[in-house]
């Protein structure tokens, strides 16, 4: 029982499949909340500068 603990341990710590996955994830989320900040932050400007294309239009 101990060996099939031991050897269970062994296959999943050892095992990094998955861990560039969970970056990548981690990475997309903190660029989405980077994102929706901005667009926050600077929403009503950015909007003002479409609005300002399309009434030169």
């Amino acid at each position: 029982m101990i060996n099939y603990f031991k050897t269970y341990l062994e296959y999943y710590l050892g095992n990094d499949e998955g861990q560039s996955l969970v970056e990548y994830v981690l990475i997309i989320g903190f660029v989405a909340l980077l994102i929706i900040g901005i667009v926050t932050a600077f929403g009503d400007a950015i909007g003002a500068k479409f609005q300002e294309f399309i009434d030169n239009l």
